[in-house]
Order: C-alpha cells, then structure tokens, then sequence
C-alpha cells in the first residue's frame, strides 16, 4: 500500500506547487482590443507622463482613476473604463498610463 501512496502524494503536490506558478505576460488580466483602447481617455492624459502626480488636474466627474504608486499593490480587476495612472513612489513622477 505503501509503494502506491507515495508517487500519488508526490504528484499531487507537484500539480499543486505548477497552480501556484506565476504566468507569463504579467500584464493585464484583459488587456484592451482595439475597440476598446481609449475607452479609458488614456490619449487625454498623456501629456501627464514624466510630469509630478501632483500637477493631475481635480478627477472629472463621471471618469473612474486609479492612481497608484509603481511599487504598491492593487487589486486586478480589469474595468476597460478606469484610468490607471501608475507614478515612482520616490519621485512622484507619473510613469504610464493604462486601462483596467
């Protein structure tokens, strides 16, 4: 009994360490299609790269941001309407503009 159980306990801890692996791409979960690449007004925004986060104007009322330092976590939903403006923690400087 023995001889059996151990090549089973071995292989489902290997299927469950290959779960756990990341992906590649590391991007988006959805990134957007062509349909959908400006429905976040990201072409609006991209004076703002290279810029202080500070300089951002107010919000606009109705749009959906997330702005979030390069280092800290979020969340990975992906909502083709939010604008993700992603700055260096140290510098403050804004660094890319996204969908999701």
């Amino acid at each position: 009994m023995r001889r059996y159980l151990a090549p089973a306990l071995m292989l489902a801890f290997a299927g469950a360490v290959a779960a756990c692996a990341p992906t590649s791409g590391g991007g988006d979960i959805a990134p957007p299609t062509d349909g959908q690449a400006d429905q976040c007004r990201t072409s609006k925004y991209q004076a703002y790269i290279g810029r202080n986060r500070s300089e951002l104007p107010p919000k606009p009322e109705g749009e959906t941001w997330r702005v979030v330092c390069s280092t800290c976590a979020m969340t990975m939903d992906y909502h083709a309407g939010r604008l993700n403006i992603v700055y260096d923690v140290d510098t403050n400087i804004i660094q890319r503009l996204s969908c999701g």
